[in-house]
C-alpha cells in the first residue's frame, strides 16, 4: 500500500462515513490501478450520497476499465440525470462526452 492509501484508511477508521474520505480513497485506487476496490468504493460513497454527482463519471471510468461496457453506461446516463437535476453543465458535459465515447 501506499501512504496516501494508509493514511485515508486510518482517517476513515475515525469517520467512516465521512463522504470526501471515502471519495478520496476510491480515486487513490483508481491511481494505482486497482480497479475493483475504486469501484466498491465509489459504490459506498454513493450509499453515503447517491447525489455526489463526481462518482458517476468516475464509476464509470473504472467500469470501462473492468470492461463492463454496460453498468459504466448507466453510471453515465445516471449522473446525466442528475446534473441536470443539479444545473451542472461541466459534469453533463463530461458525462455525455463518455457516453458518446462508448457508444
Amino acid at each position: 500500500m501506499n501512504s496516501r492509501i494508509d493514511n485515508l484508511l486510518g482517517m476513515l477508521k475515525e469517520e467512516p462515513n465521512d463522504l470526501f474520505l471515502n471519495y478520496a480513497l476510491a480515486v487513490e485506487f483508481v491511481g494505482q490501478e486497482k480497479y475493483r476496490e475504486a469501484e466498491n468504493q465509489f459504490l459506498k460513497t454513493l450509499q453515503l450520497n447517491n447525489e455526489y454527482l463526481p462518482c458517476y463519471y468516475q464509476l464509470g471510468q473504472t467500469a470501462e476499465k473492468l470492461n463492463k461496457e454496460k453498468e459504466a453506461l448507466a453510471y453515465y446516463h445516471k449522473g446525466v440525470e442528475l446534473a441536470k437535476k443539479q444545473n451542472n453543465n461541466k459534469a453533463l458535459n463530461e458525462l455525455n462526452e463518455a457516453i458518446w465515447m462508448l457508444d
